[in-house]
């Protein structure tokens, strides 16, 4: 199924050659690097929330339905704003709109540190999804920039990997300065975090030599700069199916960053500490799966093996893998296959998110790519919005907390399988490059 067959061009890269090969080389890597911090401070700041759910709900005596909103009002303007500034990135510096977003985030975490109370936590959560809607697209964006295509494997697995990161991290770190200090510390230390790192990228995030692609003297309608419509580029299997695979892994990345510290804690019985502990062992698994897929998929697309299968097969199989293991944990006895499947369930869709940025790129021309990873991130993470809120509503209005969490698994199980087996059968960047761009 995965043989080797001649695979059709995509976009090509800029034209003329990119900068000292050594000292581009490093300074690609360097960007990886800050990119990396980036994730991490942003899935701290999506996490803390999370973290911090029992004792900011014993402190305000506020519902699960009240946090459930809270929560997701960290998606009320996410999916526009990723929508809205994937287009200004045609215009602006990625260097500019990154540091923009992490000053944004910074001032967002600061409303709970002067007035604890609903209306500023939600203040504060639609600013924060605000500035953090484009932060993985315009990231990825900024970042292929810096790597041809047959290169890109690994630095988009290193930079869905900040979020592996910030979890892991972020977990036991927060959870500490929450236990020792009060949960508002938490959102201080992450502002103070934000305000450095866009310093950092002030100075060193500049952009890379590929993707600026212009027309030749003469051209029309072809080559490097083609601009096709976007009801076009969106509108294709590829596409669309990337789409579907975003839509299940978010739905599975919301669930986990609202309510599974809160689950483990209530319904499991673990203590604050051990809580974070296995939250960390959840994305050591994704990070480890990242590591080993994302190389793979380079692997394989320079070896000439269809996208179909390199990159597109895996996001369709691991958002279905996961949908069966969170259909499954609910009922399972013993605590070891309990705690296995929990971890598959929240862990495994993680290698969707590098994935689906490289089928989408693999159809779209370098000029249009910023915008359409913004339109595809505004639809992908709307699970952000919804998953939240409908499982706080399913915890109010069930018989108890129990039956009320595993029907929210089971719902979120059924999302995410049809998500999943959209993926699989949709993605064929092979087929869709050549209907985008027909031999003339």
């Amino acid at each position: 199924m995965a043989t080797q067959h001649p695979r059709p061009a995509a976009y090509p890269n800029a034209p003329g050659p990119p900068p000292d090969p050594r000292s581009g080389r490093r300074h690609a890597w360097l960007v990886t690097a800050l990119i990396v911090a980036f994730m991490l401070i942003n899935y701290a700041d999506k996490s803390v929330l999370g973290l911090a759910a029992v004792p900011i709900m014993d402190e305000l005596h506020i519902s699960n339905s009240t946090y459930g909103l809270i929560s997701s009002s960290f998606a009320v303007l996410f999916s526009l704003s990723g929508l809205v500034v994937g287009f200004v990135s045609a215009r602006v510096s990625s260097r500019v709109l990154l540091v923009a977003m992490a000053a944004v985030w910074a001032v967002a975490q600061l409303p709970v540190l002067f007035v604890a109370s609903v209306p500023a936590l939600v203040a504060g959560r639609v600013l924060l999804g605000a500035a953090e809607g484009p932060a993985a697209p315009m990231s990825m964006h900024a970042l292929y920039k810096w790597f041809p295509e047959d290169r890109r494997g690994l630095p988009s697995a290193l930079q869905i990997s900040g979020a592996a990161l910030g979890t892991l991290i972020a977990a036991p770190v927060v959870t500490w300065l929450i236990t020792a200090f009060g949960w508002r510390s938490a959102f201080g230390v992450l502002a103070v975090t934000s305000a450095v790192w866009s310093l950092l990228w002030w100075r060193a995030g500049h952009d890379g030599p590929y993707g600026h692609a212009s027309a030749p003297a003469g051209a029309s309608g072809s080559g490097p700069a083609r601009r096709l419509p976007y009801s076009r580029l969106l509108l294709n299997g590829t596409v669309t199916g990337s789409i579907a695979g975003a839509f299940g892994a978010s739905w599975a990345l919301s669930l986990s960053q609202a309510w599974l510290p809160a689950y483990l804690r209530t319904q499991l019985g673990m203590s604050p500490g051990t809580a974070a502990a296995f939250i960390s062992g959840v994305s050591a698994f994704s990070f480890v799966l990242l590591l080993v897929v994302s190389p793979l998929v380079d692997a394989l697309n320079r070896r000439g093996v269809r996208s179909r299968w390199s990159s597109g097969a895996p996001q369709g199989i691991s958002v279905a893998l996961a949908a069966l293991a969170m259909a499954t944990f609910p009922f399972a006895g013993a605590r070891p296959l309990l705690l296995a499947l929990v971890t598959l369930a929240f862990g495994a869709h993680a290698i969707t998110f590098p994935l689906h940025y490289m089928t989408t790129a693999a159809v779209v021309p370098p000029s249009q790519r910023g915008a359409v990873f913004g339109i595809v991130a505004a639809t992908g993470t709307l699970p952000g919005l919804i998953a939240p809120y409908l499982t706080g509503r399913l915890l109010d209005s069930a018989s108890s907390q129990s039956t009320g969490y595993t029907h929210a698994f089971l719902v979120s199980a059924a999302v995410m399988m049809v998500c999943g087996l959209a993926a699989l059968t949709a993605i064929r960047p092979e087929r869709d490059i050549r209907r985008l761009l027909p031999v003339e």
